[in-house]
């Protein structure tokens, strides 16, 4: 499971800002993963309240922001949504080699206390 992994380095980063802003508390952590990021949105559940477990962000809230994967499509010069990580521009059928978005795994936000 890597998300364990995955996890612990939010961890770091997150405790990391806690400390430079001065907070005694993290009471939310707001995450973007992308859709062809390969995490398992339940077990990266399951790996923050362990991860978190005896840290300022104990008990926090953990916020998914979906990211939908999509490319670009140089023939066309239009993006496009990548269904089911599908590559081909449904314009012109041409395979993208171009992936704007959909891999992302980021710290978008915190709350702090």
């Amino acid at each position: 499971m890597h998300e364990l992994s995955l996890m612990d380095a939010v961890r770091q980063q997150a405790l990391e800002q806690a400390a430079l802003h001065g907070a005694r508390r993290i009471t939310a952590i707001t995450l973007r993963v992308g859709s062809l990021a390969g995490v398992e949105i339940e077990a990266l559940r399951l790996a923050h309240t362990v991860v978190m477990a005896d840290t300022i962000a104990a008990g926090s809230r953990l916020v998914i922001e979906a990211v939908p994967a999509a490319c670009f499509c140089a023939a066309c010069g239009q993006p496009f949504p990548a269904r089911d990580g599908c590559c081909d521009c449904p314009r012109c059928g041409r395979i993208s080699r171009e992936l704007l978005r959909g891999r992302e795994l980021q710290l978008a936000s915190m709350e702090l206390d």
